[in-house]
């Protein structure tokens, strides 16, 4: 099979660990990482590598070329908190890159692309609970405006041109391989680090901001699980919503406490908090389960059992 896969935004949250998983499933000389800074050393040392900056169509043109690639993934974004400080910098980033790919496809140098999207597209007058696929959405971030803007030109390109785009709503990702990346589901990864190593954790949203969360192995089995389905079986052209589990800072703190019973949380809420109260409390993905037979995994405990077997070596 004539798979050869470009990964774009590489060294990302979600980016670093898409490539290892990739490139373990179709072999390393299959999976071209690519970013505008180098990665860790297990990103670096499992397979190609490419300086590329996502803005710059030329270039991301020539490694297209010279790889020949079919797939692209394009990872690089500018995330909620971060877009919020440099709006025209996130709203650039965001946009520019995706239509460099869509181009790309629409030329035919290039078959299928990944974008992904966000719980952001929604906003403050969406419904909270089981928040359905089709819904009223008025973004109030940057990252959500960007985000929506992308799902409609998605399914534009794949209406007026056959572009074999696919896409879906991440909800807050957590992982203990990276560092957090300037979302506002952020705190949901830093809380497993400072209660292995402080005990305590001063959080930056409210005690009662339930918001959709996903382990990354889930989402990673999502992302090439959409892209590996048969086309006529992707149904929705702008992007799925996407779900595992939902939770507070309460439940995940009492989550912490079945394994460090001393942890203690409390909270300081900043800009983000704004920033979750305009967000879901829970999605609606039964049109993802229905279409490509999307199925979560990892609960909340499982989860927590897993970061902090995983992080505790750390500290």
């Amino acid at each position: 099979m004539k798979k050869r896969i470009l990964i774009i935004g590489a060294c990302g949250q979600i980016g670093t660990e898409l490539t290892i998983y990739l490139r373990n499933k179709f072999g390393k000389n299959k999976v071209i990482a690519s970013d505008i800074r180098e990665g860790d050393e297990e990103l670096m040392k499992s397979g190609p590598f490419e300086i590329l900056d996502a803005m710059d169509y030329n270039a991301i043109e020539e490694v297209v070329i010279r790889h020949e690639i079919t797939d692209v993934y394009l990872m690089a974004a500018m995330l909620s908190a971060t877009a919020e400080k440099f709006p025209m910098k996130g709203w650039n980033l965001n946009m520019n890159s995706l239509f460099h790919v869509l181009n790309l496809a629409k030329d035919k140098k290039i078959e299928k692309v990944f974008w992904p999207s966000s719980i952001a597209v929604f906003g403050p007058s969406t419904p909270k609970t089981d928040t359905p696929q089709h819904t009223i959405m008025e973004p109030s971030t940057v990252y959500g405006i960007s985000k929506q803007t992308g799902e409609r030109w998605c399914e534009y390109y794949f209406n007026r041109y056959g572009v074999d785009v696919r896409s879906i709503r991440y909800p807050g990702l957590i992982s203990y391989k990276t560092l957090p990346g300037g979302g506002t589901t952020d705190y949901a990864v830093d809380i497993y680090h400072k209660a292995l190593k402080h005990k305590k954790y001063i959080c930056f949203l409210n005690a009662e901001t339930t918001l959709p969360m996903m382990f990354m192995d889930d989402a990673i089995n999502a992302t090439v699980s959409i892209m590996e389905a048969e086309s006529e079986k992707i149904k929705i052209r702008s992007s799925y919503n996407l779900s595992a589990m939902s939770f507070d800072p309460e439940e995940i703190t009492r989550s912490i406490q079945k394994y460090i019973p001393e942890f203690k949380i409390s909270y300081e809420p900043d800009f983000r908090q704004a920033i979750a109260d305009s967000w879901p409390q829970s999605i609606d993905d039964s049109e993802a389960r229905k279409d490509w037979g999307w199925k979560s995994k990892i609960s909340l405990d499982e989860m927590t059992e897993i970061m902090l077997e995983n992080l505790k070596g750390k500290y």
